[in-house]
């Protein structure tokens, strides 16, 4: 159970907030039927924005679907020097200083994005923690009061972003910042960019940090001539079938195919429950190490370490349904079908310096931004092998048919054709129905290659996660400097072991590292 204190902190900082916000009215018609013209000189003016479909299936299909990224800092926290830094380049940004609205006037209106003054007092949150708790255990403290946010919604009359200052010092880190904002604001991808456009390499104060690479491994020598054209066209064909085996499966697990009832598995309606947020540090050059050994990438790396960690956490929890032998354990693995929802932005990644000018002139420039991501139904392998790395050679062999396939962009491009022909209530009941019949979510983001400082601020580490969709497990790795954080947002009630599952991984990947080095 959670200290009362802490839990009730997280409330009273929401309330206190809501009740220092007056609501936001924005004028979207004008007198005369003029309306449609004054739309438009808005939208020519950049101050107004249509949401894509992928944003308006956040809205429509998880009301409360939140981005949650913590940054440990190395120093306590220079309030001044951190508005003058968000004043300066979040508060800038188009869409962190707009709202959601919809005319009530016209029927089927669609939501857009207007441009509006932005309060910084609205969006800094100073919570006072219990005492006793802070210092009795400083990291659970802070666990709790972000797993208390899980509950809590935004006041969507102002920007959807929020950041909680945490000025505690806890085992890894001298204060805590805790960002929460909508997933409509933007994908994955396109958040962690702009983060990392808000910070500055701590050797060169003036310059824009470096960006892990997760390179993939060096492809075999160009034949040439006929067998070229032949591995041309054969590559052709497979990325063909792969992506109507896949389009086919995707559209089953929306209406029927559901996964095997596991553990793992969310009950009814486990998105509007508390969800509890973990991380460990793990090396990442580790990873690197088993990447190199295996002649795989990284990803390939931790969809194998994901997979023997979610076997052992199975097997272990239903060791007493398999007493009668090996055997009857191997019939048994056969039939488990384990998979996770895997959101992957189809868009080229904006670079660093043009969200940084983006800021400055506080308009959009050439760039698009938004949600523009597809979907890829992502199986794992549950399995007990005597060698782990054999759980490495299965990830990659996932990971590579998933690249010899178009799923991500064909579910992106016949979702917005959804939203086009049956509305945005159909195309939210496909993507509802894929989130329910899979099991967990499943996602990593690389963070920058050397140490940085937000804000004049120097970044221990950076843990995001996500919460607010219909599953019990999300799984999610964060690479920074060389380091890779491996975050949690679990069901609070289906997971109390939750700890024990996190050391897992821990212990996967060490078994994984020890077996790649013999």
């Amino acid at each position: 159970m959670d200290p009362p204190a802490t839990a009730d902190a997280a409330a009273s900082s929401s309330s206190s907030l809501r009740k220092r916000t007056t609501g936001l009215w924005v004028n979207t018609s004008s007198p005369s039927g003029s309306g449609g013209s004054s739309r438009k000189a808005r939208q020519e003016a950049g101050m107004e924005e249509p949401m894509s479909p992928a944003g308006r299936l956040f809205r429509e299909t998880h009301s409360n679907c939140y981005i949650v990224a913590l940054l440990g800092l190395g120093s306590p926290v220079d309030t001044a020097a951190m508005r003058a830094g968000l004043e300066a380049t979040l508060v800038r940004h188009p869409r962190f200083s707009s709202v959601q609205v919809t005319d009530d006037v016209r029927k089927n209106a669609k939501p857009r994005w207007v441009r509006t003054m932005v309060n910084l007092d609205d969006h800094m949150v100073f919570p006072l923690l219990d005492p006793a708790a802070t210092s009795a255990d400083p990291d659970r403290a802070i666990e709790d009061y972000v797993s208390a946010l899980s509950t809590l919604p935004m006041d969507h009359s102002r920007p959807l972003w929020e950041f909680h200052v945490l000025d505690i010092p806890t085992f890894e880190a001298a204060a805590t910042i805790v960002l929460r904002m909508h997933h409509s604001l933007g994908d994955g991808v396109s958040l962690m960019s702009l983060l990392m456009a808000c910070t500055r390499s701590v050797s060169d104060p003036a310059r824009l940090p470096a960006v892990q690479s997760q390179s993939s491994p060096p492809s075999g020598t160009d034949d040439g001539g006929v067998r070229a054209l032949a591995a041309w066209v054969w590559s052709v064909v497979v990325l063909a079938w792969n992506t109507v085996v896949d389009m086919a499966r995707f559209v089953a697990t929306s209406w029927f195919l559901r996964d095997t009832c596991t553990p793992f598995m969310g009950a009814e309606g486990v998105e509007f429950r508390r969800k509890r947020f973990l991380n460990c540090t793990v090396s990442l050059d580790d990873v690197k190490f088993v990447k190199n050994a295996m002649n795989c990438t990284v990803n390939d790396v931790l969809i194998g370490v994901t997979s023997a960690a979610l076997s052992r956490y199975y097997f272990r929890k239903t060791a007493s349904s398999y007493k009668t032998g090996g055997d009857s354990r191997k019939k048994a693995k056969k039939n488990i079908r384990l998979r996770s929802a895997l959101l992957v932005n189809i868009r080229k990644t904006p670079g660093l310096h043009t969200l940084v000018e983006m800021m400055d002139s506080g308009k959009d420039n050439t760039m698009k931004w938004g949600n523009q991501i597809g979907y890829i139904v992502l199986p794992f392998h549950i399995a007990m092998h005597d060698d782990p790395l054999e759980y490495i050679r299965q990830g990659k062999k996932t990971a590579d048919r998933k690249k010899r396939s178009l799923e991500a962009v064909f579910t992106y491009w016949s979702g917005n054709l959804v939203v086009k022909l049956l509305g945005i209530k159909a195309a939210a009941a496909l993507c509802y129905g894929m989130f329910t019949n899979t099991t967990m979510s499943f996602s990593s983001l690389a963070g920058p290659a050397e140490k940085v400082e937000f804000y004049g601020h120097p970044i221990v580490y950076i843990a995001t996660s996500v919460y607010g969709h219909p599953h019990a497990l999300t799984v999610h790795f964060q690479s920074y400097m060389n380091i890779m954080k491996l975050v949690f947002a679990v069901d609070d009630e289906q997971f109390p072991d939750s700890h024990q599952l996190l050391d897992d991984f821990a212990e996967s990947l060490r078994l994984v590292r020890q077996a790649a080095s013999v």
